[in-house]
């Protein structure tokens, strides 16, 4: 008789299972799968789990929470965060101590970490906790370091946002000492972003502008802490949409002084658009105090740049993050809620 694990490994299913090492196991289910094909699939993985492994598995879901996820198995652990982002160094660091106290409770116990969506967040939880288990790592943890190194090189590496990348070198060098923590408080004055002469809803290009940068005065400065998400849109013109032009995140642990550049290839969903030019650079600028001071600061925008601080318009508005993992994702109330919007800092329009 085949056992469940032979059937499932003979037939085709939605999803990628892979055995980074012996006690680690990714599972990774595409974002567009239907919920029904997705159940089955779901179904299936835990069976298997449970004939090859028992109750000695712990499955920890990257993605958004499911109800049915806690019905197959009850030893969950919720660490999701939204796709194609960076999680903060806190879940990072919560994430590898999960994995680290699970896999040394018991010998035979094992990790599946579940994703739905993009596999750059199993990479990320992948490539840190490869980082973190050297730090008590034995001869016998050499063996699996060079096996999440692969899986990595070979299955992720192409899928990393540039900001899921700056995390995993965060992490890294906080570990080994390589990065030194700023613990200074950091208020930010100024966002200077390059022209954007490409992005236009009929996909034109208007002439080129005097001023090839657009300055985005906070004010009153705002008082940095943690992680931060910096977030670029363009407006459609006639209808109320928009695109994303970039979005960078960061910690403020890493900044050391006034100012902080990101070149195109640092900057999520920018690095693969053409339209962004291949020499544009995002630049924020900082201080220690609320005061505008330094030579650093820009002065303002050139006179044909018009600057809106105080709009309603909701196409300026975006929902905050914070409430990602209050609700379920396969509940009607889930599926129909949506977090409180927080205001965008300033919107800027060349005329």
């Amino acid at each position: 008789m085949q056992t469940v694990m032979e059937k499932l490994m003979g037939s085709h299913y939605d999803f990628d299972l892979t055995y980074i090492t012996e006690r680690i196991i990714s599972v990774l289910y595409l974002s567009d799968l239907d919920e029904q094909r997705y159940s089955a699939n779901l179904k299936e993985v835990v069976a298997m789990l449970k004939s090859k492994h028992q109750d000695k598995f712990l499955l920890i879901n990257l993605s958004e929470k499911r109800h049915d996820i806690c019905k197959l198995n009850p030893k969950v652990e919720e660490f999701g965060w939204p796709d194609l982002h960076a999680p903060s160094l806190d879940k990072i660091c919560a994430v590898c101590k999960t994995i680290e106290n699970w896999l040394n409770s018991d010998p035979q116990n094992v990790v599946v970490l579940h994703c739905k969506g993009n596999k750059g967040k199993t990479g990320v939880t992948v490539a840190a906790y490869m980082h973190y288990s050297k730090i008590s790592a034995g001869a016998d943890q050499a063996l699996s370091t060079v096996a999440m190194r692969k899986f990595c090189e070979d299955k992720i590496s192409s899928s990393l946002q540039p900001s899921q990348n700056r995390y995993i070198y965060y992490f890294a060098g906080l570990l080994s000492g390589a990065i030194k923590m700023n613990s200074s408080p950091l208020f930010l004055h100024q966002i200077h972003i390059p022209a954007l002469l490409n992005y236009q809803s009929a996909g034109g290009t208007q002439p080129s502008p005097k001023s090839k940068m657009l300055c985005v005065n906070i004010e009153p400065a705002l008082l940095l802490k943690g992680d931060i998400l910096v977030k670029c849109y363009h407006r459609l013109s006639d209808v109320c949409k928009r695109e994303c032009v970039f979005r960078v995140q960061f910690h403020t642990c890493s900044v050391h002084g006034s100012q902080l550049a990101f070149g195109k290839g640092e900057l999520d969903h920018a690095c693969t658009d053409d339209r962004f030019s291949a020499d544009a650079t995002v630049e924020l600028l900082f201080s220690s105090g609320p005061q505008r001071r330094g030579t650093h600061l820009s002065t303002g925008n050139d006179p044909g740049v018009s600057e809106d601080y105080g709009t309603a318009d909701p196409i300026v508005r975006w929902d905050s993050y914070e409430n990602f993992n209050l609700h379920h994702e396969d509940s009607v109330e889930g599926m129909c809620t949506q977090s409180s919007p927080k205001p965008v800092a300033c919107q800027a329009t060349r005329t």
